[in-house]
Formats: C-alpha cells, structure tokens, sequence
C-alpha cells in the first residue's frame, strides 16, 4: 500500500491511523477481498482525519473520514459524524453535489473512532481555484453559493436543535442548550466562560424574541467557499460538489455559519443576496443575530484553543465583549 499521513505533532488534535486499520475498513466495506492500493491523507480540514483511499474493487477513488477519538471530542461538537449521516435524507436538494455515503461503522472496533466512506467527489477545492479567476467572476461563485444555501434553508425539520438531537421544543431552548454546552466546554479547558453564560441568561431572559422562530428549518451549519468544489476546466467559477455538512441543525437560517459569513465584508460575495434573497433588517432579527454572533464566538474560541492559537482565543473576548455590549443596548 502506498501510505502517506500528514506529519503532526503528538498533540495536535488530528490523529492519523494506520496502514492496517485502513486496509481492515476496507475490508469491512467491500468485502474480504479488498485490498488498498493508496491511502492519503488530506489536508484543508480541521476537525476529521480524511484519507483519499483507492481500493483494487472500486473503478475509482473514495473519501475515507475518520472521526476524532470520543474523548478528544468538545460536547458541543460529539458526534459530528453521526449527525451528518443523519442529514442525508434532508439534503435531496442537493443530491446532485454532495458526496453519497458508501458505508458508516460507529463501532469503533477497528481505530476506536467512528468512520464514514463516501463518493469522491469531482472538481478542486474552492480555496485552491477560486483566486486563479479574475475577480469580477467572483460574484457568480457566490451567487451559487447563496442559491446552494436558500435550497438547504428551504427544508423543514420537526424540532429544534441538532439534526440528530438532542431535539427541543423550542427555538430558545435550543439555542440557550448550545451556548450552556460551549460555556461548559470552555471551563472544562480552565477557559474564562463568564461572557457566554451572560449571552445565555439574556437569552432566557428575553426568550420571546428568539422564539418568534416556529418553524425548524435545516442550517448547513459551515458551509462556505472551503467546503465547496469547483470545475477545474470551466471559464468562470462553477460550484460541482459541496462537502463536510456535519455541523447541521434545525432553527433559524439567519444562524447558519453561511449567513455570518455572506455578511463578513462588503466585496464580492454581496452577490449572495441576489439569489438568497433579502435579510430580515428587523429590530427583533437585528437582537437575535447578536445573539447567533455570540454563539459563533464561542465555538471559535473553542476551535482557536484546539488548534493552539492563543492570540485569536484572547481576540474573542475582545469580540465578545462588544457583542454583549450591543446586546444590552438594544434592550435598554
């Protein structure tokens, strides 16, 4: 087997696994017969450890990912993996570019982690091709993106929270749920969480305004230009494959990563809007984003801690601070 992992450090949170245990996740999958001829580890993700495995059955190559060990996972993260197999029958809208699942084992029998092998897709990582075009043929890429996140937002769900679960009555609960599960991961790593426990207890005290939200619709969780695939050989950028939607959950679109992101910066990717369609500018929507803005800083100071980057962890208090005091100014 041609067998090639990424160097990392004995700390580092992605862990590579062996030859063997590939070959008997092969195995497992098509069959005694089986038999890998390469496996290579991927770069570009942060969380899975994703191996591109060719396997002398198969016509062509497919996408092994392997989850991080049960106790390396944050609680507000656990089971990521398990919560995008269970997605797959609400992505149908976008049957056409995400990647089929080929076989799911959470046993844990094999590496002690869950894994996942799916289709591999066509097309090259937006990050790495998107800046080869010029940039007024940015805006098309974006507004792909922005029709690829309005057909995610347009299925329904029958609870709030994560698409897996745990599932809540409420779109306040689910929210107020999430925050406590981060503030209580961040004191687990000896973190400051005082900030998020006061975005929680303003959400409960002001639950109403997150609970004008009724219907559960479906969030892509992290969908962005590095979770995207584009036609190598196309004239301008063309979205063929969308990837890695592990973090999805029911509730208000105006949370998803995708929106926080379309709203980032007044540059190309405005042209999002054009196919999404236009934002909810309300004073109540205006409250609640703030309050998703919190949320996002919290995982992200989880994620900077991950990957030992402690000036951006420090950075999200700073960030924090303004959002809560927005927040406090809104309801005065």
């Amino acid at each position: 087997m041609d067998f090639r992992s990424i160097p990392r450090a004995p700390h580092a949170f992605q862990q590579p696994v062996t030859a063997e245990d590939i070959q008997a996740i092969a195995r497992r999958a098509f069959g005694d017969a089986a038999h890998v001829a390469s496996a290579v580890e991927l770069g570009g993700g942060m969380y899975n450890t994703t191996y591109r495995i060719t396997v002398d059955c198969l016509q062509g190559p497919v996408i092994l990912r392997i989850a991080p060990a049960p106790g390396q996972q944050f609680s507000s993260e656990r089971e990521l993996m398990r919560n995008e197999y269970v997605t797959v029958p609400y992505l149908s809208p976008l049957a056409g570019l995400v990647p089929r699942v080929l076989f799911a084992d959470w046993s844990q029998e094999i590496t002690g982690r869950d894994w996942m092998v799916q289709s591999h897709l066509t097309g090259v990582p937006a990050p790495e091709c998107l800046g080869i075009y010029p940039r007024d043929l940015w805006p098309g890429f974006f507004a792909q993106l922005g029709e690829i996140t309005a057909r995610v937002h347009a299925v329904r769900g029958s609870h709030f929270g994560p698409v897996a679960g745990p599932g809540h009555r409420s779109w306040s609960v689910a929210v107020i749920a999430s925050l406590n599960a981060i503030a209580d991961d961040l004191e687990r790593l000896g973190l400051d969480a005082s900030d998020v426990h006061k975005v929680a207890d303003l959400a409960g005290e002001h639950h109403h305004v997150l609970d004008e939200i009724t219907e559960p619709q479906l969030l892509t969780g992290d969908l962005w230009t590095v979770n995207t695939m584009l036609d190598p050989d196309a004239s301008k950028p063309v979205i063929t494959g969308v990837l890695d939607l592990d973090r999805t959950l029911f509730g208000d679109p105006a949370a998803d990563w995708t929106i926080r992101m379309a709203c980032a910066k007044q540059d190309e990717r405005t042209a999002f809007w054009d196919t999404y369609g236009p934002r909810d500018t309300s004073s109540a929507a205006t409250w609640r984003g703030l309050v998703y803005e919190a949320r996002h800083l919290g995982a992200i100071r989880l994620e900077r801690h991950r990957l030992h980057k402690d000036e951006g962890v420090r950075d999200t208090y700073t960030s924090m601070a303004a959002v809560l005091s927005r927040l406090a100014g809104r309801l005065a």
